[in-house]
């Protein structure tokens, strides 16, 4: 990898993308002594995949989605009325090569090493968030109670077995949790415990809201001196053979112009893979949706106090301030973005389910954005074939979890900085599938 260490000061630095992780990248560049340049198409920060997600920063919940069992899972799920699973079959090759690829990863070994190295970035990002807060200490409705994961199966118990492997082997505490003991933690399930059999707790994630925390450090990155550039359209990359020389973008106005810069970093979530498809790159991302519903709350003692994990369902209960969300659900509908009913059916009745006093359904707010999975389930972090192009992308569900991490990361590599966590597994070279 070229290091820029020696000549980072008055570098330019080209963001693409304005969710939570172009923001944190265009923070930590700017921090390394770029100048940075964000481009996004929205008219603020976070106004797609990070504008309503579930609000949890769960370091301790990394897991991959492809995992042993999970196929004959899968064909059970989509016979459901309340699935966390729903595919809407598609003629395009994305959607089966994706679900192929993903299908290969559901192996004992394979999950151990997707594992292992979604902990290794989510730990770290933990510390940079941890310390972001204490220098930056921005208002996002955070809370620091833990995530409480909730099981209604036994056999759910003892499937959390292989997680708790990687959880010690990386050092990352967690607690097993009898029914009593899960109310304890949240007496909010007092009236509905004979719902479920157990829990597992993971103290160290923390909550918040997505949306509130991006916007927030966008603020603190203008002021740093980064430069945004919103409602402006991303056209295409100019490049050659070894490298980018600019990017085309078309303004509000409808003025095309070409941005350059000395480094380019593409943070555009599920769209990244179009965006580089003409470099040859072929980025395995796709766009898995999902739901989200936002209530008010109507009474503390019968609500969630932090972030509950429903293991059935595959719904993340989150408490705000004076707000609940309920959010998850995974369909694979390629880029379609309209809001379906049944899932709505779904959220409303988890959330009726365990916390049945907790908010006022009748005033849920609802959503839907498309989260770039890989089919490791492993963010892509790291260079490319080409000199001076970077990638921060396919975070999947866990894009605000590592988003500090993820970002930190690939300042230092970008910078030629020491990097203070391996490489190994993090970039594209992974898939062996640049052309």
């Amino acid at each position: 990898m070229t290091t820029h260490q020696h000549s980072v000061q008055g570098q330019h630095v080209l963001v693409l993308g304005g969710g939570v992780i172009g923001v944190t990248s265009a923070w930590y560049l700017q921090q390394r002594g770029y100048q940075v340049t964000l481009v996004e198409r929205q008219s603020s920060a976070a106004m797609e995949t990070s504008h309503a997600n579930a609000g949890q920063v769960s370091f301790g919940y990394s897991s991959p989605w492809a995992a042993p069992g999970v196929p004959m899972k899968a064909i059970k799920w989509l016979l459901q009325t309340h699935a966390p699973l729903k595919i809407k079959p598609s003629l395009q090759g994305r959607q089966w090569r994706w679900m192929l690829q993903m299908l290969s990863m559901c192996t004992s070994s394979r999950y151990q090493v997707n594992k292992s190295r979604m902990v290794r970035v989510a730990e770290y990002s933990r510390l940079a968030l941890d310390e972001l807060n204490q220098v930056l200490d921005l208002p996002y409705e955070g809370r620091c109670k833990g995530t409480l994961q909730v099981f209604r199966d036994p056999r759910q118990i003892a499937a959390a077995d292989k997680d708790i492997q990687v959880l010690e082997a990386f050092g990352v505490p967690y607690r097993r949790m009898s029914v009593a003991e899960c109310i304890q933690q949240e007496p909010g399930l007092a009236k509905v415990q004979d719902k479920i059999c157990g829990g597992l707790h993971l103290p160290q994630d923390q909550t918040g809201d997505c949306f509130l925390f991006t916007q927030a450090l966008a603020q603190k990155c203008a002021q740093a001196g980064v430069r945004f550039l919103y409602d402006t359209q991303i056209q295409a990359l100019e490049y050659d053979q070894h490298s980018i020389h600019g990017v085309c973008v078309q303004d509000a106005k409808g003025q095309i112009q070409k941005l350059t810069a000395d480094q380019y970093v593409v943070a555009l979530g599920c769209y990244s893979v179009d965006m580089l498809a003409p470099l040859g790159l072929r980025l395995p991302i796709y766009p898995v949706k999902g739901y989200s519903l936002t209530f008010p709350l109507l009474d503390d003692a019968h609500a969630p106090q932090s972030t509950l994990m429903d293991e059935t369902y595959k719904v993340a209960i989150t408490r705000f301030d004076q707000r609940v969300r309920v959010a998850g659900m995974a369909e694979l509908a390629n880029f379609d973005l309209s809001l379906n009913p049944q899932r709505r059916k779904t959220l409303e009745k988890v959330i009726q389910d365990l916390f049945p006093q907790a908010v006022d359904i009748s005033q849920g707010e609802y959503w839907c954005g498309l989260r770039p999975m890989t089919p490791d389930s492993t963010p892509i972090i790291g260079g490319t074939q080409y000199k001076n192009l970077f990638l921060n992308t396919g975070h999947g569900t866990l894009g605000w979890t590592m988003s500090c991490g993820s970002s930190r990361y690939l300042a230092d590599v970008i910078s030629g900085q020491p990097l203070e966590i391996d490489r190994e597994g993090l970039d594209l070279s992974r898939y062996a599938l640049v052309k």
